[in-house]
């Protein structure tokens, strides 16, 4: 196993201990029985699948669709100071998301 896919297998381990502790992964739909696995799907993508269906998301993947909503929102915007407010959030939002992923970048190396 190559270290980048090490490193990304800590960071999951990660957040699902993280999720664990903040107690997100208690009492979800189907708590005690056996994991249904996917096809080639392995421990990290069954990890990122439980976060998922509680809703703990790791904070680069909500960013992420907060830009998204968040240029659909400019794109609809037509005053000029009402598009220069919503490009404000869009950058700030953009901003974020960078950083998230600048730290996970550094979290590889």
């Amino acid at each position: 196993m190559g270290q980048q896919a090490m490193s990304f297998d800590k960071l999951a381990e990660r957040q699902i201990l993280k999720a664990q502790a903040e107690g997100a992964l208690d009492h979800l739909e189907g708590e005690g029985k056996p994991l249904s696995v996917r096809p080639h799907e392995d421990a990290v993508g069954i990890g990122m699948r439980i976060m998922a269906e509680a809703g703990t998301l790791p904070r680069e993947f909500e960013l992420k669709k907060a830009v998204d909503k968040q240029f659909l929102v400019l794109q609809a915007t037509t005053g000029a100071l009402e598009r220069k407010a919503e490009m404000k959030k869009l950058a700030d939002l953009t901003l974020r998301l960078e950083i998230e992923r600048e730290a996970r970048r550094s979290f590889f190396k």
